[in-house]
């Protein structure tokens, strides 16, 4: 019987989106030859992180997103500040402070450099982490085939973050900043499904959602209310669980929490604002298992985006660092 640390890697997502990753030079099974346990030795950290506190598989998911979405996903969200580039991504509004994890991929990459020196990039890492992240907080209920191929960046810049959607984003600046990235509508919708995990600081919601006042459903308000202070900021800033009713569990609560109005986030409760996005919310809350399986899909396209390649990039010795 499965479990929710087994994996079958041949439990794919769809052909077409496999193709079109090749199409961007990744390949599944890419370290087969050359590394024939990357995947596993990623795999083997991201198990013992989340077995250890599940709020890290969360921030492993968001690290793909945020790494994904400026510059691509060349793991430049895991350099840090040196003399010559003293605000990299990691210093930007939308990571310092909240991202979290880095740790675990400091532990498979030294595995990795341990079992095949300079063999594997730390944007597959990123890349594979996330995918693993996805299958064990998910109950084993989302897996996929994650290709490998990528390149680490040379540039991180704390200015490229101000591309990522901000939680106070209306529709329109959501679906626009996906397009830029060549994500859909449906891609919005199928990966604000992470928000069934993890936690957010109290900055990122009092402000337009309760002390403005919003839809927010009045019981969650008041929860939130004793939760978080009336103006927090730096030094009194707790966080609270995304999903209260499922906090560690990758599932799709998140679009039933959206039905009944108990979201945490402006940029949630856009979803419903339309009838396009409100169809999608009310498809992935039934208990069919599509927005598994387009989530699965969905991360696949996602870690495409702005492959490194060539003379674009590297593979680094240590993630934190370029060579």
């Amino acid at each position: 019987m499965a479990t929710a640390f087994s994996f079958r890697p041949w439990l794919l997502v769809s052909c077409g989106l496999l193709l079109a990753a090749a199409c961007h030079g990744l390949q599944v099974g890419f370290y087969q030859k050359s590394c024939p346990k990357a995947e596993a030795i990623v795999r083997a950290e991201v198990q013992k992180a989340v077995r250890r506190d599940p709020g890290l598989g969360a921030g492993l998911l968001r690290m793909l997103f945020h790494d994904c979405f400026v510059e691509g996903c060349d793991a430049s969200i895991l350099l840090d500040p040196t003399p010559a580039n003293p605000r990299p991504e990691k210093k930007g509004a939308p990571n310092d402070a909240s991202q979290r994890s880095y740790e675990v991929i400091d532990a498979a990459k030294k595995a990795l450099e341990k079992a095949c020196p300079g063999v594997v990039s730390c944007a597959d890492a990123v890349a594979f982490a996330a995918r693993d992240a996805s299958d064990l907080l998910g109950g084993s209920r989302i897996r996929f085939a994650m290709p490998g191929g990528r390149l680490d960046g040379r540039r991180s810049q704390e200015s490229q973050t101000n591309v990522l959607p901000p939680p106070f984003a209306g529709l329109d600046t959501l679906t626009g900043r996906f397009a830029a990235k060549g994500m859909s509508v449906e891609d919005l919708v199928v990966l604000s499904g992470a928000h069934s995990v993890g936690r957010s600081h109290c900055t990122s919601f009092v402000f337009e959602r309760i002390t403005k006042g919003s839809d927010m459903e009045a019981n969650l308000a008041n929860q939130l209310k004793g939760q978080c202070p009336a103006s927090p900021g730096v030094g009194n800033d707790p966080v609270v669980a995304e999903d209260a009713v499922t906090p560690n569990v990758l599932d799709n609560q998140y679009y039933k929490n959206l039905l009944d109005r108990k979201v945490l986030f402006t940029s949630d409760a856009a979803l419903m604002s339309s009838a396009q996005t409100a169809k999608m919310v009310s498809d992935f809350a039934k208990p069919d298992g599509t927005w598994e399986r387009k989530f699965a899909a969905a991360m696949v396209k996602l870690a495409s985006i702005g492959v490194k390649s060539g003379r674009d990039g590297e593979i680094r010795k240590n993630c934190r660092v370029v060579n």
